[in-house]
């Protein structure tokens, strides 16, 4: 069986769950004997840290001249050779240390035609994709990254007869920041380009109830695959640092609720609940973060509690262990409900616990790995108080890490995750 996954990039500068997530189905499918799975970077090339999953070098609708044919009318029309011009690697590849831009605003109608299709896919480009699939042999499978580029389902099923997969997690948190008539505009349309999708896949019945929610669709063919996860560089014995520290790991931004937990760290440091705290980031950000993570810096400085906090300037490979075998606690307390949270898996995998609010998949995760508590959300003393409890007590997190990262293992490997995704590929 072959399997393609057309996976849209996000320039790398930041902690990216959907991202990871697309690498996981890719690791996991390749653990079933006979099937070869292919990854076709779709906007921009790969983040570098998974250029090893073997993907194409071919970029396909390029970020650049998707945003020139929405942003600017001379280009609206432009013959297809200027899109090999506009999106020639050295381009895409400075666009992808700019990209940034993740913000709805300004975005709303080039997000309404990726959904549907007809305008952002061109049909030229649509074509160039079409033949770059078969120039070996049909894939049996193609797997599109997520539902905001559906549009893509009718555009390649009229060109060829195959099975199309589409991946549910997060869109929401897109959709739901534009302003109306289009937020509705973007979950009718969804459900209007769902019947050209064989099956979806989610991790969390979470995320499947979203969806039924937001597009009427009755979720027969949704269908929930908890990620699996087989945690690299394992952290043996993880011993705790010598004074209590405090992490946060994802993109730091407001809807990750940086700044609760930057508030709940200075309430413990100014009434001195753990004596020594420190607190560790890690997840790297977006140019639109950065006058949030100013504000953020600011307060630690007007406390006199900056030399506690160590920012890392990378959040994968060895600064990634480093950050892991630095701290006691994790806590990425959104404001957004997330659909899943592979923070978590990642923290519980190291053997340390976490402290997330009760929203969205997080009791669920929490339900399947035992590695941490969570809380009521949007209660900051509640959150002090959570923290607290977990950081002066050693063998609460013992207890709370050597259970995550045995039920990581146990019931969210990757072995596990091929089984199911084998059977939905296999589903007729």
């Amino acid at each position: 069986m072959k399997i393609v996954y057309l996976i849209t990039g996000s320039g790398g500068s930041f902690y990216c769950g959907n991202c990871y997530r697309d690498m996981l189905y890719v690791r996991a499918i390749r653990k079933v004997r006979g099937v070869i799975a292919k990854p076709i970077p779709l906007y921009l090339p790969p983040d570098k840290a998974y250029i090893r999953e073997g993907f194409e070098k071919e970029v396909f609708f390029g970020a650049i001249s998707m945003y020139l044919r929405e942003k600017v009318r001379i280009f609206r029309n432009m013959p297809a050779f200027m899109d090999k011009l506009v999106d020639s690697n050295p381009l895409l590849k400075l666009a992808a240390r700019q990209a940034g831009a993740t913000r709805t605003e300004g975005y709303e109608d080039l997000t309404l035609n990726m959904i549907e299709g007809d305008n952002a896919f061109r049909s030229h480009e649509v074509d160039r994709l079409v033949r770059y699939l078969l120039q070996d042999d049909k894939p049996d499978v193609i797997h599109l990254s997520n539902a905001l580029i559906l549009g893509l389902a009718r555009q390649i099923k009229k060109r060829m007869d195959i099975k199309i997969v589409c991946s549910l997690l997060n869109e929401d948190d897109w959709i739901d920041d534009m302003a109306e008539p289009y937020q509705s505009k973007a979950w009718s349309i969804i459900a209007k380009e769902a019947v050209h999708v064989d099956d979806f896949i989610t991790p969390s019945s979470y995320s499947k109830e979203l969806f039924k929610k937001k597009t009427g669709l009755s979720g027969e063919n949704v269908h929930v695959v908890p990620l699996g996860f087989d945690p690299e560089n394992t952290i043996h014995d993880k011993t705790m640092p010598a004074n209590p520290s405090l992490g946060y790991f994802c993109r730091v931004n407001s809807h990750n609720g940086f700044d609760k937990l930057a508030d709940a760290f200075l309430e413990i440091k100014s009434n001195n609940l753990v004596p020594d705290l420190s607190l560790h980031v890690c997840g790297g950000f977006t140019g639109d973060d950065k006058p949030f993570i100013s504000d953020q810096i600011k307060k630690f400085r007007e406390k006199g509690f900056q030399k506690s906090v160590r920012i890392y300037p990378e959040f994968l490979g060895n600064k990634k262990m480093e950050f892991f075998r630095n701290v006691n606690v994790i806590s990425v307390p959104v404001r957004k409900y997330d659909g899943y949270g592979l923070y978590i898996l990642e923290a519980n995998g190291a053997g340390i616990p976490v402290v997330q609010p009760a929203t969205g998949a997080f009791p669920e995760i929490l339900g399947m790995t035992s590695g941490g508590i969570v809380y009521s959300p949007d209660n900051k003393e509640e959150l002090v108080k959570s923290l607290v409890r977990l950081l002066i007590d050693p063998s609460m997190q013992k207890e709370f890490g050597d259970a995550g990262s045995k039920n990581v293992r146990s019931k969210l490997s990757l072995e596990k995750m091929s089984i199911a995704l084998s059977e939905i590929y296999n589903r007729k």
